[in-house]
């Protein structure tokens, strides 16, 4: 694959079924407009006397989270799945999320959704639905066979 590729190239599912979800329980979150994900390094930091106050660093851990909204569509399975967790915590707010990528490439990983947005907007607009994916714990990236 070559070139500049528009994100709606990107795929996302979402588990209906928490982390206990299959791959027949994945299912597309419909009407979504923005995907931005953001990667967070913790970075331990010291000062030894050697480097003669040079600040050292060493990466010692990474999160990562997407940041998505759109559109609330009632009745499609991945909008309502993600609209129902806007008022649960703990185990309840717990699935599994995979994107795809134009190069058939995968990562698919435990997570955390926290809903922020379940309805809302202008008078004249249709409702919104504004979500963080929160990983939890390490990603599976799968490079596409070929």
């Amino acid at each position: 694959m070559n070139g500049v590729i528009p994100t709606y190239g990107l795929t996302f599912k979402i588990g209906t079924k928490g982390r206990s979800s299959e791959d027949d329980d994945m299912v597309t979150i419909k009407d979504m407009e923005g995907l931005t994900p953001s990667i967070d390094g913790g970075v331990e930091e010291w000062n030894p006397m050697d480097t003669h106050g040079w600040v050292k660093r060493l990466m010692t851990s990474k999160s990562f989270s997407i940041s998505m909204s759109g559109k609330r569509n009632y009745g499609d399975p991945g909008n309502d799945y993600v609209a129902g967790l806007a008022m649960k915590s703990g185990q309840d707010v717990n699935t599994v999320f995979e994107i795809g990528f134009p190069d058939s490439d995968t990562l698919k990983f435990d997570c955390v959704i926290n809903v922020s947005t379940p309805f809302g907007g202008d008078s004249t607009t249709p409702n919104s639905l504004e979500f963080e994916v929160l990983s939890d714990g390490e990603p599976v990236y799968t490079e596409a066979a070929g």
